[in-house]
């Protein structure tokens, strides 16, 4: 049976089609042992501070391709989120090499009061003539929200007809917030639109293209597949509707996350016949080593890689032991999401420092391409031993808090935006680097190892920080044990 069906608009959420969870505390050894194959059932958590929205996942794949225009048909407030990418858009261009980034074309429907009523499809009609009037946009994506879901809106019949007269891609993405618990499932709604209605079955396969689905890390996989003849093809950001058409052509597909790609990776090998390296992304010397060698051997490149590594470890390895001999010992705390926080647990123990706890934000049990070689955590697991203190956590900010309070790590590493704020509260030396690519391969080892002790070394700023702010949550929260609020809480271990 497949497990991904272009044939229909909407994309079974990650609770349903891979057991995804996003609540559990204990060590990271003992969910994986228990995780097995979606029967994993969360543990629940009586009370919950905030979450994440799917909408704003799919909208980070499809509203920064480069000619596409982005209608968010609900009320306006749904669309407040929206607008960070286009700030992200251009920041981030640099990275990829992008000259002259196009501006981002984001638009609301505006649903009222009276449209939740009567409906708001005539509005959404004539919302998309309107901005393909002012746009000429190559595709236009419209994302659905809790409003227009909850009162039924026939989205994907206006955007049939809106097609068939516009002459246009436009695609409907389901990503209304309570359809999933996950927020990532946001990635799988926007991805799938994209497979269903932009990629085009290839007429061959090209051996020198590699797709590449990440964010918006640096370009490193140009310099790293032109020793193999290769090239990449990156999916989003940055790419145009004619670009993606041809991702169907390459001969295999590399991610930077499989949390973010999982579902197109699989997509586009059962749907179009390109391989997914299904090993997990290269983070620290094992799992580069295992990354370089299966794409040698898809490639038929394997004497080039074997000379690509041992080129690479005489330049690096030294430096990572030295490095080593400055970190070892340090304990660190990592809050990210799941596939790139596995990374990080990888480098920061591959460094020499002792990860003493982690708070991911969701868990998948296995992976889309329904193989456990894909399962980074475990992977880390085998090759540096277990974590304790590990959490489940859909950023819920008062159980890092006081996670932090009990253990105290020397660094926070954190991956999003907004979480290294609580880490310098208590004088912690916290890191965030938006780069997913920083710390990949043997040189992203040391550069990440670099930008470690040059955080732990200025810490003068977070010891006076911590002196003269106020921290929001009471001393009797701090004191509890931080899974209080999940069934069968245990007091962490330092």
């Amino acid at each position: 049976m497949k497990k991904i069906d272009l044939n229909i608009p909407e994309v079974a959420v990650r609770e349903i089609r891979l057991g995804s969870i996003t609540e559990f505390h204990g060590n990271a050894e003992t969910l994986v042992k228990n995780s097995c194959r979606g029967k994993m059932c969360d543990k629940g958590r009586s009370f919950s501070q905030c979450l994440d929205c799917s909408i704003s996942k799919a909208t980070c794949m499809v509203a920064l391709i480069q000619d596409a225009a982005v209608i968010c048909h609900g009320p306006v407030g749904c669309a407040s989120c929206l607008h960070e990418f286009a700030f992200t858009y251009r920041v981030n261009a640099p990275l990829r090499n992008v000259a002259n980034p196009t501006q981002r074309r984001i638009f609301s429907t505006n649903i009222s009061e009276k449209d939740t009523v009567y409906g708001g499809t005539e509005k959404l009609a004539a919302a998309i003539r309107q901005v393909h009037k002012r746009t000429q946009a190559n595709v236009i994506f419209v994302l659905s929200t809790c409003a227009t879901g909850i009162i039924g809106d026939d989205i994907e019949s206006v955007v049939n007809d809106a097609e068939a007269e516009l002459s246009i891609p436009i695609v409907a993405i389901f990503c209304e917030g309570f359809r999933s618990t996950v927020w990532t499932s946001g990635f799988d709604a926007g991805y799938h639109g994209i497979a269903r209605k932009l990629i085009k079955p290839a007429q061959e396969h090209k051996k020198d293209m590699i797709n590449v689905i990440n964010f918006w890390g640096s370009d490193i996989f140009s310099e790293w597949l032109a020793v193999l003849g290769a090239k990449p093809n990156y999916i989003t950001p940055y790419s145009t509707v004619e670009i993606l058409s041809h991702s169907s052509e390459a001969i295999a597909t590399i991610q930077a996350c499989q949390t973010l790609g999982s579902y197109l990776g699989a997509a586009l090998e059962q749907e179009f016949g390109v391989t997914e390296i299904k090993t997990p992304p290269p983070y620290g010397i094992a799992q580069t080593d295992r990354w370089f060698r299966e794409l040698g051997k898809l490639l038929g490149k394997e004497k080039e890689v074997e000379q690509l590594i041992a080129e690479k470890k005489a330049v690096y390895l030294p430096k990572i032991e030295q490095l080593r001999t400055k970190l070892r010992g340090k304990t660190a705390y990592v809050t990210a999401g799941a596939a790139h926080g596995h990374a990080l647990l990888s480098v920061l123990r591959e460094l020499g420092l002792r990860v003493i706890g982690a708070a991911i934000f969701h868990h998948d049990p296995i992976y889309d391409s329904n193989t456990e070689v894909s399962d980074g955590l475990a992977q880390s697991i085998r090759d540096y031993g277990d974590v304790p203190n590990y959490d489940v956590c859909d950023k819920q900010e008062f159980e890092l808090v006081n996670m932090l309070n009990h253990l105290h790590p020397d660094v926070l590493l954190a991956r999003h935006g907004g979480m290294t704020l609580w880490g310098a509260k208590f004088g912690i030396p916290s890191l965030l680097i938006g780069d997913e690519h920083f710390s990949m391969g043997y040189e992203g080892i040391v550069k990440y190892g670099e930008r470690l002790i040059e955080v732990m070394e200025n810490d003068e700023f977070v010891k006076n920080l911590a002196q003269h702010s106020i921290n929001p949550y009471t001393k009797w929260w701090l004191k509890q044990s931080p899974y209080k609020f999940l069934k069968g809480g245990e007091r962490c271990q330092r």
